[in-house]
């Protein structure tokens, strides 16, 4: 008699398939899993890092920001140190220069003009009277020869004066016309010398 296989062999192999075919997905799901979880990690990792890079990054450009500032502040009082520089030499050089400015205008200074003041700002202003316009053209004339203290002489006003009346000897003598006269004249060189 032959022998029969009566096990149910088929059901057998479809169990074992089916168990094969878990197996392999559970695998693939724990392989998919783990990938999604490295590409994650990586990721994460990456993501920290460059947080860390943009950390170092803002507090260099912070550092450099106040450096950049520290250097504006020593530039601005490097210029306030050239002004007052500037300054206390312009003074010094014009210590110097009133003293020929005022020994020029004596020397140059014809008879019969009469100086009442001298202001100076940008440029100098001289009032006085003469005793007639060709005393004053004789002024302009001296004060603008080469001079190395004087600028161009400029004739700025002429008006007739009046010298009022004088007593001579108990009588009443009608005085001379006198010329009022403003002029202006350039000052020597910005730097305080003379040019």
């Amino acid at each position: 008699m032959s022998g029969f296989n009566l096990l149910p062999w088929r059901d057998e192999r479809r169990q074992r398939r089916r168990q094969e075919f878990r197996r392999l997905l559970a695998l693939a799901a724990l392989l998919g899993c783990s990938v999604v979880f490295a590409v994650f990690a990586i990721n994460t990792g990456r993501i920290a890092l460059q947080h860390d890079r943009n950390q170092r990054l803002e507090n260099e450009n912070a550092a450099l920001d106040r450096r950049i500032r520290e250097v504006r502040n020593l530039q601005q009082d490097i210029e306030a140190l050239n002004a007052r520089r500037a300054s206390v030499e312009r003074l010094q050089a014009g210590r110097v220069v009133t003293v020929h400015l005022l020994d020029e205008l004596v020397q140059r200074v014809p008879q019969g003009v009469v100086l009442k003041s001298l202001k100076q700002a940008e440029r100098i202003l001289i009032t006085g009277q003469a005793q007639s316009n060709s005393r004053v053209s004789e002024l302009l004339h001296a004060l603008g020869g080469q001079s190395r203290w004087l600028g161009r002489a400029e004739l700025v006003e002429v008006k007739a004066g009046d010298a009022g009346q004088t007593r001579e000897a108990g009588q009443t003598r009608e005085a001379a016309r006198l010329v009022d006269f403003t002029i202006a004249l350039d000052g020597p060189a910005a730097d305080g010398r003379a040019p």
